[in-house]
Parts: C-alpha cells; sequence; structure tokens
C-alpha cells in the first residue's frame, strides 16, 4: 500500500519538486532588536551583577546553614547546606562562562 502511495507521489508532483528546488529565498541581512539602546545594555548588565551576587550570598548563607546543621547535630540541615553550596557554586561557573557570552552576542565589550 505505501509503495502504491509512494509511486503515485513521485509521478504527480515529480514536475513540480523542481520548481521548489529552483526557487531562491532572500536571506537578510540580521539586524539589531535593541536598536543600539543603552536601557537593554544597563538591564543586562544589572542582570549578569545581581546572578553573581546571589551566587554569593547563596554560597555564604548555606556556609553559615552547614555550620548551623553541624553545630546542633541535625545531619539533614549540614547535607542541605553542602548541596545549597555545591548549586550555588555551580551557578556562578554557569554565570561566569555566560557573561562573556553575553557580552559578545549584545556587543557589550567593545
Amino acid at each position: 500500500m505505501s509503495l502504491l502511495l509512494l509511486h503515485d507521489l513521485l509521478i504527480h508532483a515529480g514536475p513540480r519538486l523542481h520548481v521548489l528546488a529552483a526557487d531562491v529565498l532572500d536571506n537578510p541581512a540580521p539586524i539589531d532588536p535593541t536598536n543600539r539602546s543603552k536601557g537593554v545594555s544597563l538591564l543586562l548588565s544589572y542582570t549578569k551583577w545581581g546572578a553573581l551576587i546571589t551566587c554569593g550570598l547563596v554560597a555564604a548563607a548555606s556556609g553559615g546553614l552547614m555550620a548551623f546543621g553541624t553545630v546542633t547535630h541535625r545531619p539533614d540541615a549540614a547535607d542541605r547546606g553542602k548541596r545549597a553550596l555545591l548549586w550555588s557554586l555551580g551557578g556562578a561557573v554557569v554565570v561566569a562562562l555566560a557573561i562573556p557570552m553575553v557580552n559578545e552576542v549584545f556587543g557589550a565589550a567593545a
């Protein structure tokens, strides 16, 4: 059944396939959506610094949670602090890698 369907498709659509392949689509140059707006650059810079500051604050708070859990003999709190510390350090690495990429894409480094 499927071979007959494929055969019919090739027989009837065959002459029209070369027309679709021959049409050249217009490829316009990319346009800056921000139109070099300073507001977007300022918002991106605040966001980048805010992300780094948040990662630092979470790392400090997770250190405090580890200390609290250890002193009060609550291993679940200490464990939660260790996981939060690892996540905050991982987030800081991601943010540190993302900042140059955002600068390169938006041309903020130039």
